[in-house]
């Protein structure tokens, strides 16, 4: 799957809402932080899932370090 291309419109539908998963993309890298426990309910410090998130992530904290905890699912088509 970590093949898989998903445009931001497709990406939206990935917001960890009503049972579905959380995916969150990061400098054109799908991530998914459905069992990510700070991500439950697709919310995470006022970041939503299902959108790009690349700006945000060097607003935080622990900026890129956490990525390598996460599974790819995918990549941000252009």
């Amino acid at each position: 799957m970590a093949d898989k291309q998903f445009t931001l419109e497709e990406l939206k539908e990935f917001n960890g809402e009503n049972g579905k998963p959380a995916y969150v993309a990061i400098d054109g890298v799908v991530y998914d932080v459905s069992d990510v426990e700070p991500w439950q309910g697709g919310k995470h410090h006022g970041n939503v899932a299902g959108k790009d998130l690349s700006d945000a992530i060097m607003q935080s904290p622990h900026k890129h370090s956490v990525l390598a905890k996460l599974n790819e699912v995918g990549k941000l088509a252009e």
